[in-house]
């Protein structure tokens, strides 16, 4: 097995934790590396994965498989929610003031409120977006 099938999470530091990326792996608890790149963390985190590994076979400890992606029948892409009447008579006039079904906006909406979480937890954010999130 290749350090590179585990999933590999490069987060940037701030200045006060002193700057540079943050590397880990989720399926390996504890399992983590810095460098001052992305591209040197990324690095430094194949040495981490291989050490967590060595360890975990010394210890005679389970390691792990991979996570790896898969489309799942589990998700059918629907889920039935109940809103309070007053916000569906919202969602549906604002749909028809834009001229999409009420299904298309509200995907528009989660879809612009995640892109903005996934932009702040990566610090592309800027403080006016920060600001919108919590309003």
């Amino acid at each position: 097995m290749s350090n590179i099938e585990y999933q590999i999470r490069i987060t940037k530091l701030c200045d006060e934790d002193g700057g540079g990326f943050l590397a880990t792996v989720p399926e390996l608890p504890g399992c983590m590396s810095d460098g001052e790149t992305y591209e040197e963390a990324l690095t430094n985190i194949q040495d981490a994965i291989q050490a967590w590994i060595d360890t975990a076979k010394y210890r005679g400890q389970r390691i792990p498989e991979p996570y790896i992606y898969q489309e799942s029948d589990s998700y059918s892409g629907k889920f039935i929610i109940r809103i309070p009447k007053k916000l569906h008579k919202e969602l549906a006039e604002s749909a028809e003031e834009q001229g999409v079904s009420l299904n298309q906006l509200v995907v528009c909406y989660l879809s612009r409120q995640i892109g903005k979480e996934e932009g702040f937890k990566e610090g592309l954010a800027t403080k006016e977006t920060e600001e919108e999130t919590q309003s």
